[in-house]
């Protein structure tokens, strides 16, 4: 039997889901469905009849896709004089798991999401996969014009300093690479596990220093699986 953190379960009743949505968004959610598979983690969700999982997981690709687009255009028309490699970054570094997982805690969406205990909360890989989910969902309830104006209103306007953005370094892994060879330590990213196949895929990596295990995610990117489990090695280095 699977056991839930307390926290991470959903409020009970739909009107209650419903009433929780429209104070953390704004906004009255339409199509429910959506947003409760929006918090859903593959671990607690249920099995459809095609054998898949009825989580978050494509709610997730639709929302990058989403996000990604109207952060781009932002971008491409807040700094007019900026080359493409800077634009790039810049997004890359709002759309990190970091800086996700940072909007999903400020948003509480964090405390809807519906996963197996140990799994929530471990790092900011879950809680921004959900933040993700979460945008595909308002995509699909509302259209792309509306949740190009909820991602201005509601976090490019309140919670997003491009100043602080553009001096952070969120590449976890380029940047422990660097520290390992300057310690003359032995950093290896180990491909633990491969489950599933095409959308269903889910990759388990874990980063090891000198044989010593220090951190370890999943994903179904194995590059976002990587940076997340580097930032999961820093955070308990206290690399700076």
């Amino acid at each position: 039997m699977i056991r839930r953190l307390k926290h991470y379960v959903f409020p009970g009743p739909e009107k209650e889901l419903r009433r929780s949505l429209r104070n953390m968004l704004g906004f009255m959610p339409g199509n429910i469905t959506l947003y409760r598979k929006a918090f859903t983690h593959s671990s607690a969700a249920n099995m459809a009849r095609d054998g898949s999982r009825e989580s978050y997981e494509r709610l997730e690709f639709l929302g990058d896709a989403v996000l990604s687009a109207v952060i781009a255009d932002y971008l491409f028309k807040k700094f007019p004089f900026r080359d493409e490699g800077f634009l790039t970054k810049m997004r890359s570094r709002i759309v990190s798991r970091q800086q996700l997982g940072k909007l999903a805690i400020k948003f509480g969406a964090d405390k809807l999401i519906d996963a197996e205990s140990g799994l929530a909360g471990r790092s900011n890989s879950i809680t921004g996969d959900v933040f993700e989910a979460l945008i595909g969902a308002i995509y699909l309830d509302r259209g792309y014009a509306f949740t190009s104006r909820f991602i201005h209103e509601k976090i490019i306007r309140f919670h997003l300093d491009m100043d602080e953005i553009e001096a952070v370094d969120t590449d976890y892994k380029s940047k422990l690479i660097e520290w390992a060879q300057k310690s003359k330590k032995e950093l290896r990213f180990c491909l633990v596990e491969e489950t599933g196949n095409g959308q269903h895929k889910l990759y388990v990596i874990e980063v090891t220093l000198d044989g010593q295990p220090m951190g370890r995610s999943s994903n179904a990117s194995k590059k976002k699986a990587e940076q997340a489990a580097a930032e999961m090695c820093i955070s308990s280095l206290g690399i700076s």
